[in-house]
């Protein structure tokens, strides 16, 4: 079971930002931006390169929900949505995840 699956289930506290029944969304606990929220699906799907057909409406669903979450932390100026697929990305979690990131002027390339 990874931290965030415990997270879902409520055996690890967690500040929780938005919830409904396919995806939770939550601070992360070492924010690289003043507005740092990962959403992940409920369903326990290891990074996108495992997701399948299967799975594209839980997909869209993720980014739509985080479209609303960046709404409502205000991040009118912008916001950057991140995906680590695999150990050299920097995926420290297997479990699919996007971070949500904003509140301050960007760079680019990202490091």
């Amino acid at each position: 079971m990874t931290i965030f699956e415990k997270i879902i289930a409520r055996q690890i506290p967690a500040d929780i930002v938005y919830e409904d029944d396919l995806v939770a969304a939550f601070r992360d606990i070492n924010p690289q931006a003043p507005a740092h929220i990962l959403i992940v699906p409920k369903k326990p799907i290891p990074r996108i390169d495992v997701a399948t057909e299967e799975d594209k409406l839980l997909l869209g669903h993720l980014l739509l929900k985080a479209k609303e979450v960046a709404k409502k932390l205000g991040l009118t100026g912008g916001y950057r949505i991140v995906i680590n697929n695999g150990p050299d990305a920097g995926e420290a979690v297997p479990h699919l995840h996007f971070h949500i990131i904003g509140g301050r002027k960007m760079g680019w390339p990202p490091g």
